[in-house]
């Protein structure tokens, strides 16, 4: 595909204007502001559009859109115990297999090109993403809540499995993470444990961290050290680590993070939904540490609207610390789509330059809200909405365009999760 005449947020994200951008296999082959000699293929348009990188949700549960809109106004802990884990628990593989297709068409609609993920089934999930063309760090959440050997525990079965199975496959868009749930459901032996394994084959690992004040403190009671001393002292953070969430982690917390290369994911309007609170992005990003955005699930959320997210990415820590010149829209930008990439281990994406893969999405910004243009980047943080996506590419193939998903039978999609809905609701009355 030959995109023409097009505005470009740059790897720099800086605007261009009227540029060619060459589409060659899954790769950007030719940024410039003449026609190329070389035949693309297809031509697109580009008057009163912008064309620049995916996103990358970099913490998400994409099942659970099975869950929208079930538990609201309600506390983390009581919204897991009353309503998320009695539902979850009535969940089969075809359920999860469908509802992760729905996450995947809703993530695709807004953008999203890649997200990296914790649940179980994982391998219909794997099924849905190979299916779908889109990219995915996918993770079997582990818990442990006995003294059994982590080879005696089933969702080390399953992500072993899965990591043999699926580690790169679909040529690379599948990468199988390793993910432990939390601090507080697990113990010391399995943490260590699990780290030694995923050390052990070089595999990524994600995790929950100091999500809310009450696990954080507890956590220091129980063992004397915040959870990121704790998982840090336990070998968990010498892989390349996704940290989701962090609002409540201390200084020296960030002190070790940027040590280790971890990488925050940060979900703000799941934590503010739930008052957990706000992660303190510009002093992390001061400390030099990798803050990538999440939209964490959307039984939390209630969508995959991912400049929504970036919005509230940038709002919540000027509110925060009564200082509105924190988190700039560009800044917003690379968390959104550069970090985030980084942070999956997929150095060859999440920019716009030649060579890079062509995880690309299209803007129209010929609509009344967009205008006037003083800086475009600050209208595409805080003027854009997510329905502005018209196309979303993934390894240089359109998956959504012009409200088309181009992967998915979307109607079949809608039929079958609202039956999984239904069915799973008629067991709990």
């Amino acid at each position: 595909m030959l995109f023409k005449n097009i505005n470009i947020l740059d790897e720099n994200l800086e605007l261009k204007q009227n540029m060619y951008i060459g589409i060659k296999g899954d790769k950007i082959d030719y940024i410039g502001t003449e026609m190329p000699k070389q035949d693309y293929g297809e031509r697109y348009e580009g008057k009163g559009k912008l064309l620049m990188s995916g996103f990358f949700n970099s913490h998400a549960h994409t099942p659970m859109t099975l869950m929208r809109g079930y538990g609201e106004n309600m506390s983390l802990q009581s919204w897991l115990n009353d309503r998320i884990f009695p539902f979850e628990a009535k969940l089969n593989g075809e359920d999860v297999y469908y509802a992760t297709l729905l996450g995947i068409a809703e993530s695709v609609r807004f953008g999203i090109v890649s997200t990296t993920d914790m649940y179980y089934f994982c391998d219909r999930m794997a099924d849905a993403i190979l299916e779908s063309g889109v990219k995915n760090n996918l993770g079997r959440g582990l818990t442990c809540f006995t003294d059994e050997d982590l080879k005696d525990l089933i969702a080390y079965k399953e992500s072993k499995e899965l990591y043999e199975k699926y580690h790169n496959s679909g040529n690379g868009r599948i990468k199988v993470d390793m993910s432990l749930h939390a601090e507080y459901t697990s113990n010391p032996k399995i943490v260590r444990q699990f780290a030694e394994f995923t050390k052990e084959i070089g595999a990524n690992m994600h995790v929950h961290v100091s999500e809310t004040q009450k696990e954080h403190e507890e956590c220091k009671q129980r063992h004397g050290k915040t959870p990121i001393e704790y998982f840090n002292d336990l070998g968990l953070l010498d892989s390349k680590t996704t940290a989701a969430h962090c609002v409540w982690v201390e200084d020296n917390d960030m002190d070790i993070m940027l040590e280790k290369g971890v990488t925050v994911a940060s979900c703000p309007v799941s934590n503010l939904k739930l008052a957990s609170g706000v992660c303190n992005v510009p002093r992390m990003l001061e400390k030099g540490i990798n803050v990538a955005i999440g939209t964490d699930s959307v039984a939390s959320n209630n969508s995959l609207n991912y400049i929504e997210e970036i919005k509230f990415f940038t709002l919540l820590n000027k509110e925060k610390h009564k200082d509105p010149t924190l988190v700039t829209p560009k800044q917003a930008l690379y968390a959104a789509t550069r970090a985030g990439a980084l942070g999956q281990g997929r150095a060859d994406t999440g920019k716009l330059a030649e060579g890079y893969k062509a995880d690309l999405i299209v803007l129209d910004i010929s609509d009344v809200h967009m205008f006037p243009v003083h800086n475009l980047v600050n209208n595409v943080v805080y003027s854009a909405s997510g329905s502005d996506v018209v196309l979303t590419m993934v390894d240089g193939k359109p998956v959504y365009r012009d409200g088309e998903y181009l992967t998915i039978d979307i109607e079949k999609v809608k039929y079958e999760v609202e039956n999984s809905k239904n069915r799973i609701l008629a067991s709990l009355s």
